[in-house]
């Protein structure tokens, strides 16, 4: 995990857990106070020739960390989960009391769900509830939330289900709508434009899609000082 700094330079906030080498860091999210959270599964190639073999991880489970800045600049890391397989998106709720998780194994006997955890007032995690079960297909990758705290997700694949797609749920996990998208698998979602209503999608065949939505999207530093 790295910051790049307005120079250009980079500063690394966390590469290890207990003296052993993190999986492959896949998605963060950023609280007001500067606390950092991020998920670190181990999908094999996706870091290279050396990840094509799981038995190349140092780590025993995939988890998601939280990385709180210390008083010298530096950030401590504490691991927040210990049910999860290959967790892939996270995203918090409007309040900051909830976070949710894309749980996306690959494995067939493993989870693709959609979860919301508990926020504690220590930035522990409670038990989970699941919000939405994907089964044997593709479950999502990346996430955000829009300003009704919507959740907006790629998720879906070419090789079944209801095929590559955006989703919307509502915080407990309805599904409000379904748009598909023209390639085999989409990958991640951002709001942008000046009112934040275009939503932009990558693929993993490297397209970039730019969606005019009725959503207006929660910018990411919400209440940022």
């Amino acid at each position: 995990m790295v910051r790049y700094e307005p120079d250009g330079s980079e500063t690394i906030l966390a590469d290890n857990f207990e003296g052993k080498r993190l999986n492959i860091p896949n998605d963060i999210v950023v609280e007001p106070d500067g606390t950092v959270w991020f998920t670190d599964p181990f999908y094999e190639g996706a870091a290279g020739e050396w990840s094509k073999d799981r038995n190349d991880k140092d780590l025993p489970h995939d988890s998601i960390y939280r990385l709180d800045p210390q008083p010298d600049g530096t950030y401590s890391i504490h691991r927040v989960t210990f049910d999860t397989t290959r967790p892939n998106g996270l995203l918090f709720s409007l309040d900051w009391k909830t976070l949710y998780v894309a749980q996306s194994d690959r494995d067939k006997d493993k989870r693709r769900a959609l979860w919301a955890y508990p926020v504690n007032p220590d930035k522990s995690l409670g038990g989970k509830t699941e919000l939405h079960d994907f089964g044997e297909n593709r479950g999502i990758d990346g996430m955000r939330i829009d300003t009704d705290g919507n959740i907006v997700a790629t998720c879906g694949w070419e090789l079944g289900g209801p095929g590559p797609r955006i989703c919307v749920f509502s915080p407990s996990g309805e599904v409000l709508e379904e748009h598909q998208v023209p390639c085999t698998r989409p990958t991640n979602c951002a709001f942008g434009g000046p009112d934040l209503t275009d939503l932009y999608v990558t693929t993993i065949e490297g397209h970039l899609f730019r969606a005019r939505t009725n959503r207006a999207g929660q910018p990411l530093y919400r209440g940022a000082k």
